[in-house]
């Protein structure tokens, strides 16, 4: 059993999890649209950002399965 809470698996999707986030914030931020009510500001950026927030909850709770 290893002594760490979260294994190589959990630390990669919480990376990429972070990327998702980083990439959705930028995506929102450079919406030219007036108060960012365009296709980026309203629509794109805020599902990659949850896709990002769902990554981040599920490699958070992941635990990979026991070999018997």
């Amino acid at each position: 059993m290893s002594k760490l809470a979260f294994r190589k698996q959990n630390y990669q999707l919480m990376i990429i999890g972070l990327v998702l986030l980083v990439i959705g914030f930028t995506i929102m931020a450079l919406d030219k649209e007036p108060y960012g009510f365009g296709f980026l500001g309203i629509t794109l950026s805020p599902l990659i950002v949850l896709a990002g927030f769902v990554t981040e909850i599920f490699a958070i709770l992941y635990t990979p399965r026991q070999k018997d």
